[in-house]
């Protein structure tokens, strides 16, 4: 069972949040505020890319390969982030991830030559990897099943408000600085989630599925390895998931790593307008996600991700292929619609993913199969960048965008539908 005992009231949409105990709302909250953080450094950086060609003097591509870098590092620690998490606790890992991606994200603005920014946003990845699926698998325990989709979408909704403050450091904040010194102070800006480790209580945050699972596994002395999710009975189920993550990731990733470089180039608007652009544009993200969460707790987790699937080839072929010129009156309601859309496709990895995986392998699955995604993402971020050296930059971005759309639609058909599943009874099945 889970720890919000308590059936939600009814009538508003803040009601799962009304029934929900002390020890569920500090959990939320903790998890909100350092998914939030998180997305703010992780995509500031992308919204910096031009800034860091720059101060640099690199290429676009060379540029780009520090994102997938990253990536690719988040996908290594993530997973073993969350096998450490089933091992130990969701709370402890949960502390120790936060403290050390926010480390790294201030030790980022130091760098003095390519090669050391490089190293220090993979260092920075291998713990930003595990922070947000270590948190959705201990707020998914302990939520109430039926509020499971609802309030871990609304924490992926962090996303949202994450991205409006890049935009906005990486717009109007770093217009403030010298080229030199603007993306530093920024990168310095990543330490603030490590007062988030005074918030949550070791031990006694943790669900009591896991302390369940826990004490079996110790009185029957069986210890599970980092390869059990790759086990014969749980590896079609590993495969799909990270197939899933694949496509949306990638998907949204082959926009969002080059729109303020779009507005620039293609729109012709300044790096600090484009900022202003990009942070309107959270604002369709926070929408998309929490319709995403309400519509999935309602409809299934599967439907949701087909509709926004669908959606995000429409609204990005319109939003970057459309003549629209550099008109804000039809790029600013464009922007909007398109984020709604690409951030939504995100909001049900959470809550999905904590229903796919048993208790014993829950977090080191879901954070492999969500950062292998990532780190996949890479090839779409960098697939960009190389059709942009002969098709137009938005024909790149719409196309890759597309093609990981059509692999996560691929994912929904052959998972199965989880919607309100019982974590308790899937541990039973899966004995």
């Amino acid at each position: 069972m889970t720890d919000s005992v308590e059936e939600p009231a009814r009538g508003g949409p803040f009601a799962w949040y009304q029934a929900a105990n002390k020890k569920v709302r500090r959990v939320f909250w903790t998890c909100s505020v350092a998914w939030t953080l998180d997305a703010m450094d992780a995509l500031v950086y992308q919204y910096l890319i031009p800034i860091v060609i720059a101060a640099f003097g690199i290429s676009l591509a060379q540029a780009a390969a520090i994102a997938s870098a990253s990536y690719f590092a988040s996908a290594v620690g993530g997973w073993m982030g969350g096998w450490l998490a089933d091992k130990f606790g969701r709370v402890r890992i949960l502390q120790i991830t936060i403290l050390w991606f926010s480390l790294f994200s201030f030790l980022s603005g130091f760098a003095q030559t390519y090669e050391q920014l490089l190293v220090l946003r993979v260092l920075q990845g291998l713990g930003f990897g595990a922070e947000w699926a270590v948190g959705a698998v201990l707020l998914g325990e302990i939520v109430a099943r039926k509020d499971r989709g609802k309030a871990i979408g609304s924490v992926q909704s962090g996303v949202a408000v994450g991205s409006g403050l890049a935009a906005l450091l990486a717009g109007p904040f770093v217009a403030m600085f010298p080229l030199e010194l603007g993306w530093r102070v920024v990168f310095w800006v990543g330490l603030l989630p490590a007062i988030l480790i005074f918030f949550v209580r070791r031990g006694d945050d943790d669900s009591e599925v896991f302390k369940k699972n826990k004490a079996q596994r110790e009185a029957e002395k069986r210890s599970v390895t980092p390869l059990e999710i790759f086990r014969l009975k749980y590896l079609r189920v590993t495969a799909l998931a990270a197939l899933l993550a694949v496509g949306a990731q990638g998907a949204g990733y082959s926009v969002s790593s080059y729109l303020t470089t779009f507005l620039q180039n293609e729109r012709g608007i300044s790096a600090s307008t484009a900022g202003i652009f990009v942070l309107l544009n959270s604002v369709g993200a926070f929408f998309g996600l929490i319709t995403n969460a309400y519509f999935s707790d309602r409809f299934g987790r599967r439907m949701a991700f087909r509709l926004f699937g669908l959606g995000f080839i429409i609204a990005t072929s319109i939003y970057l292929c459309a003549p629209l010129g550099s008109s804000a009156y039809l790029l600013i309601p464009a922007g909007i619609v398109q984020s709604f859309c690409q951030f939504g496709l995100y909001g049900s990895f959470g809550p999905y993913f904590t229903e796919l995986f048993p208790t014993e392998i829950r977090a080191s699955g879901q954070a492999f199969a969500y950062n292998f995604g990532r780190a996949v993402s890479g090839i779409f971020i960098q697939g960009v960048a190389i059709f942009a050296a002969g098709l137009a930059l938005n024909v790149s971005m719409t196309v890759m965008g597309s093609i990981g759309v059509l692999c996560a639609l691929v994912a929904t058909v052959l998972l199965p539908e989880t919607v309100g599943r019982d974590l308790n009874e899937l541990d039973e099945k899966r004995a």
